[in-house]
């Protein structure tokens, strides 16, 4: 076995991936003070053509270098837009027919193995602050809560975990449908 060079995996140009077909989904970042989690949700949703992240109240916002040193110039290529609240940019999804589901431990909540995205349906996932998790507020505004199960001793991920698990669990499922 021989580990592939650079040049031999065939990846996109930035004018390549602005022009392919999105994974529908909108990834929403609720208030993540970390500006290393926020380049790698970036990373993360270069790799899998999410079609936005929604960068909300103290999220930091490219450009910044700090974001950049884990984006590794997705920044560039993922489009994004900030919103003041996380409030506002779920009042936005909403309107424009997106199904909403926080990334929280909930009483109610769903785990992603056993969450199925209705096809054809738009879905965003709300990812929340390292300590405080998705704000309760935003919880009560979605329609529904998916939990990533754990066994440990810990009972909680960092959110750029949290974020790569899910997307690419949500990338697997809606590539299926």
């Amino acid at each position: 076995m021989r580990k592939l060079l650079n040049e031999e995996l065939n990846r996109k140009t930035v004018d390549e991936f602005k022009k392919s077909s999105k994974t529908p989904i909108i990834v929403v970042l609720d208030n993540v003070r970390s500006l290393h989690n926020v380049g790698s949700v970036f990373r993360t949703a270069d790799a899998f053509l999410v079609d936005s992240l929604y960068l909300c109240g103290i999220t930091g916002t490219p450009p910044n270098k700090e974001i950049q040193k884990t984006a590794l110039g997705s920044t560039v290529t993922v489009n994004w837009a900030y919103y003041k609240t996380t409030i506002e940019a779920i009042q936005q999804l909403k309107r424009s027919d997106f199904k909403v589901y926080a990334i929280e431990q909930a009483d109610a909540s769903i785990n992603l193995d056993q969450f199925q995205p209705a096809p054809q349906k738009k879905i965003a996932v709300v990812f929340g602050h390292e300590v405080k998790g998705v704000d309760q507020e935003i919880v009560n505004l979605c329609d529904g809560v998916i939990e990533i199960p754990q066994v440990g001793t810990k009972h909680s991920l960092n959110v750029a975990v949290s974020a790569g698990i899910v997307i690419w669990d949500l990338f697997l499922k809606l590539q299926r449908n």
